[in-house]
């Protein structure tokens, strides 16, 4: 299925597939699915972080809540709740709706187009009930992480999906109450093969997903571009001529989705001691040839553990288009062992009266 711009649609139905390997067959044990969902309160610097990592073949769940407030939370316990496990048996399914043992609560309201996300911490101090309505289609998408994959068996139909939502309901964070009235992306994969290896050659990666209004909204998965001197020169290998974008980015303009055929991402400012970019500037082309250009800036952000062998960030960023509208979503960015060691190591010469970081 594809938009009239050409760009592939994914089926519903796809918003409950969690297969597991049937009696007799073996999977690789890097074969994942996974859910991401989120929302924000910008007026109070808070983001929340959900996230389901399903592995079959054992079978295992893993994941959780992480909830954060302001920019000072460098490690996973400085957020305001988190409740992330890495192992947990696989969850109840009853038919639209899956449970986990951490307490996290999904249906599938509507395939394709509605969930409901709940949530209760043991002590019941921290919980949300939020409804996500998808105001975008729900766009399919190959890997975000090409260089993760180890060749997933083209028989088990890996794949994946991202739609924007209008996210609303309550969040109660330590007993206080927030309304929630956010749009946010959400994101899956399925049998996709993600295998654990320390010190992959591949710059950071920062994922850019905004939504203005059915007019504008863009989803992209960039590297800095080699152009504006970014953190990572002189430790990776990349064309001068790129692309600098992973998987199948993508803009809506006006309803119509198309294909983004070039994402030049420049970091301005960079947190001292997450790394992570916190302000920077994004311009993309579709395929009509029309350039878009945004800037951002963070107002919350948290590292969490998503993945255990890379540096991982999750914030909340003030987008800005050319015309002044300004919006908010996640913007998420990875990274491997080697670059988070010598960021470290700037870091410490900065401190110390070196030249410091990039």
């Amino acid at each position: 299925m594809t938009t009239a711009g050409g760009h592939r649609l994914q089926r519903p139905e796809t918003d409950l597939w969690i297969p597991r390997p049937q009696p007799g067959e073996q999977w690789d044990s890097h074969i994942v699915h996974t859910y991401y969902m989120g929302f924000s309160i910008p007026e109070e610097r808070l983001g929340a972080c959900i996230y389901y990592r399903y592995q079959p073949s054992f079978p295992l769940l893993g994941g959780g809540v992480g909830i954060y407030q302001g920019d000072t939370n460098l490690r996973p316990l400085d957020v305001a709740h988190l409740n992330w496990w890495m192992t947990m048996p696989w969850p109840e399914v009853d038919g639209n709706v899956i449970r986990a043992a951490n307490g996290l609560v999904l249906t599938v309201v509507e395939a394709g187009s509605e969930l409901r996300v709940e949530y209760a911490s043991p002590d019941g101090a921290t919980r949300f009930d939020v409804r996500q309505a998808g105001v975008t289609p729900l766009t399919a998408r190959g890997s975000l992480m090409p260089a993760l994959e180890g060749g997933t068996d083209p028989a088990l139909s890996p794949g994946g999906s991202e739609q924007f939502m209008h996210v609303t309901g309550t969040l109660w964070l330590d007993g206080k109450e927030y309304a929630v009235d956010c749009f946010n992306v959400r994101d899956r994969s399925w049998c996709q093969q993600r295998p654990e290896r320390p010190s992959l050659p591949v710059p950071p990666l920062g994922w850019t997903p905004i939504y203005f209004g059915p007019d504008l909204a863009l989803n992209a998965f960039s590297m800095e571009a080699p152009d504006t001197d970014p953190a990572w020169a002189g430790l990776y290998q990349v064309p001068d001529g790129g692309p600098f974008h992973q998987g199948e980015p993508y803009l809506i303009r006006d309803g119509q989705v198309h294909a983004v055929t070039r994402v030049r991402r420049n970091v301005t400012a960079r947190h001292p001691d997450t790394f992570q970019a916190t302000a920077q500037e994004l311009e993309v082309e579709d395929d009509t040839g029309k350039v878009h250009r945004f800037s951002g800036t963070a107002v919350a952000s948290a590292s969490l553990p998503m993945w255990h062998n890379i540096g991982f960030v999750d914030s909340v960023f003030r987008w800005q288009d050319e015309s002044g509208r300004v919006t908010h979503n996640t913007y998420q960015e990875a990274w491997f062992d080697t670059y988070q060691r010598v960021m470290a190591q700037r870091r410490a010469s900065r401190r110390s009266g070196g030249e410091g970081d990039r």
